[in-house]
């Protein structure tokens, strides 16, 4: 059970990094990355050959294919493209320490890596570290939920509003009645037409 539970909890921390990049960060981001990387995103999200033309069109792709790709593994691979120059970056200043750093080893690489890549892509590398189980997993995890710079904005409420169950079946009746009563009217109206028709031959 605590397996699982480190895994939605490594999920949800995920989600939230990429919901907290903008649509304008998310595409100077796609800007930045190798043409390869750009085809495989793309192809993540299921473009058609030759890849989106338009940034916009992209992003929308990306925020879609990242929403339903919680459960299917898409969400990370996404995460993981995205991110690759920023960890690639971050193992280089960790050198020998890349495996397992501390915290103070971490946030000491990390000024550098907000600066060349920006807060938003930076969060979303360690979330994606945390999902992929990194040795340092439990330390990334505090620094996204406590460091005062790194930490992620809180997960938007959702509000959800129910009906009573009887509420919800009397406005379904009404719906259905309306719906019996419309297709009712316009095949009496259809039958007065052709009776119309048929009286001028």
């Amino acid at each position: 059970m605590s397996q699982l539970k480190n895994r939605l909890q490594a999920l949800s921390l995920l989600d939230r990094a990429f919901a907290a990049l903008t649509d304008a960060e998310l595409e100077a981001l796609v800007a930045s990355l190798p043409d390869d990387h750009r085809d495989a995103i793309d192809q993540i999200c299921g473009a058609k050959e030759g890849g989106f033309d338009d940034p916009a069109a992209r992003t929308l792709a990306l925020r879609a294919t990242a929403a339903r790709g919680r459960m299917t593994g898409q969400l990370e691979q996404l995460a993981t493209v995205l991110c690759d120059p920023c960890l690639a970056k971050c193992i280089e200043l960790l050198g020998d320490h890349s495996d397992n750093p501390t915290e103070p080893q971490l946030l000491e690489a990390t000024p550098t890596l907000i600066e060349e890549f920006g807060l938003g892509t930076t969060r979303l590398m360690l979330a994606s570290s945390v999902a992929g189980e990194a040795a340092a997993s439990v330390m990334l995890v505090r620094v996204l939920k406590h460091d005062e710079t790194l930490q992620l904005p809180p997960a938007e409420a959702v509000e959800t509003t129910l009906l009573p169950a009887k509420q919800a079946d009397a406005e379904l009746k009404a719906k259905r009645k309306a719906l019996k009563e419309k297709k009712q009217a316009e095949a009496r109206a259809r039958r007065e037409q052709q009776a119309r028709a048929a009286k001028r031959v």
